[in-house]
Order: C-alpha cells, then sequence, then structure tokens
C-alpha cells in the first residue's frame, strides 16, 4: 500500500494559506504510508509531465489534523516517489487546530 488511506476531499477546516503562505513552511520529509490523499483521481500527464513544477511549488502541501497527515496538493509527486521505490516525500506540512 502507497498511502494511509485515499480520501475524497479535505475533512479540516480551511486553513487559509495563500501560495505565499505555503511558501513561508520549511518542508520536511514525511513517509507515504502515513499520508491521506484528499483527491482519489490523477491526470496522468501530471504524473508523466518532468516540468510539472515549473509554475508550482517544489514540494507537496500536507495538513496536520487531529493526528493525521492530508495530502492537499502533491498527489503527482507522491505517486512519482513511489514509482521510483522512494518512500518518503519532501513536503511542508502545516497543522490545522480543531
Amino acid at each position: 500500500m502507497i498511502f494511509k488511506r485515499v480520501g475524497d476531499g479535505r475533512p479540516y477546516p480551511d486553513h487559509g494559506l495563500n501560495a505565499r503562505g505555503w511558501a513561508d513552511v520549511p518542508p520536511r520529509q514525511v513517509r507515504l504510508d502515513e499520508l491521506i490523499t484528499t483527491k482519489d483521481t490523477l491526470q496522468l500527464a501530471a504524473l508523466l509531465d518532468e516540468d510539472s513544477t515549473f509554475f508550482g511549488d517544489l514540494f507537496a502541501h500536507v495538513v496536520e489534523w487531529r493526528g493525521d497527515l492530508y495530502l492537499e496538493d502533491g498527489l503527482h509527486r507522491a505517486l512519482r516517489a513511489a514509482l521510483q521505490q522512494r518512500n518518503v516525500l519532501h513536503a511542508r506540512v502545516h497543522s490545522v487546530q480543531g
């Protein structure tokens, strides 16, 4: 199993972070098997595109809420890491109280 669970949507409250707010969160390593996805579908073009991070953040965005880690943005990065047989992903992790 790649992820802890495949979810469909964001169960946590709105965190209010925009791109600039996410950029202020320092990246750290996160194990893929601890992540719960917030999307259950992926655009194959995003997975296969070598320049997929050209206009976006280099790191995935993860929200920590009630002891769980939710992969909010970066599903294609996480799957690419799994296909390369890596079990960790560099991500920006933001904790939400609630």
